[in-house]
């Protein structure tokens, strides 16, 4: 009489499977939600939370079931696969985000006028007790920020103060930031203000701006302040968008001036 070996199934292999499948649709769907204001972002980054553990949780059963299915030919290859694939692909938005927190300064607030930063006087009325205080920087805050981001600085235009605002109002118009309101005076018409509500490229956290515009006569001098509502650490964000903004309004100056913009301070 002959003798027939069943095939065991992993269970690990399969709960690997369904884990990386459930943490790969939590994140792409709590993402949308967010992105589109159905889901707060305390709560976002709560679900966030719950996504890391699952993958790595994952993970872990695939390194668990990898002996079974390969040494004793036990069925679940396949969705031991599937599980490693999807969950390291969950997990590339989490290594980018370690990565860029390991190479950039732990600061949510960046502004190329360290003494007297920009307002956010509008964003502040929106501003919730949960979200990150509006603050001036501290000493070391100002250090760290100008060891790591040198170059960060304002600009300075030779152009008369509407022909510059003007400049910005293009330079907007290629954003999806929103403006809080209409562009007001800081007490008077020599130095203007516009607030915007930015958002970080992948996830949209809401990023609060604000760039300030002094008149000095035949020149004006342009501030600009980007400061993240949630975390203590920005990953970089809020210095590249600064440094992006100020990159195009050199450019669109030079353009109206037919020559490259004055250096800045």
């Amino acid at each position: 009489m002959a003798a027939y070996l069943e095939e065991r199934t992993s269970k690990a292999a399969v709960w690997s499977r369904r884990l990386a499948s459930f943490s790969a649709v939590l994140f792409i769907v709590s993402g949308l939600a967010h992105r589109y204001a159905l889901l707060e972002t305390v709560a976002f980054l709560v679900v966030l939370g719950i996504v890391a553990l699952l993958t790595a949780l994952a993970l872990l059963l695939v390194a668990y079931a990898l002996p079974s299915v390969w040494n004793n030919g036990d069925r679940g290859g396949r969705d031991l696969t599937f599980g490693a694939l999807v969950a390291l692909l969950v997990l590339v938005p989490f290594v980018l985000s370690g990565y860029r927190a390991f190479k950039y300064p732990e600061l949510n607030d960046i502004s190329t006028d360290l003494d007297d930063p920009p307002a956010l006087t509008l964003a502040a009325k929106t501003r919730t007790p949960g979200m990150n205080p509006l603050a001036e920087p501290t000493p070391a805050q100002r250090k760290l920020q100008m060891e790591k981001y040198p170059d960060l600085t304002g600009r300075r235009y030779n152009l008369s103060l509407d022909n510059t605002l003007d400049a910005v109002e293009t330079v907007l118009s290629h954003t999806d930031w929103k403006l809080y309101g209409p562009m007001h005076p800081n007490g008077d018409e020599a130095e203007v203000s516009i607030e915007a509500l930015a958002y970080t490229t992948l996830l949209a956290f809401p990023i609060d701006v604000s760039i300030r515009l002094i008149d000095e006569g035949d020149t004006t001098y342009v501030d600009m302040r980007s400061a993240s509502r949630y975390g203590r650490h920005d990953l970089g964000d809020n210095a590249a968008r600064i440094g992006s903004f100020l990159k195009e309004l050199d450019g669109e100056v030079a353009t109206r001036l037919g020559e490259a913009p004055a250096d800045s301070d």
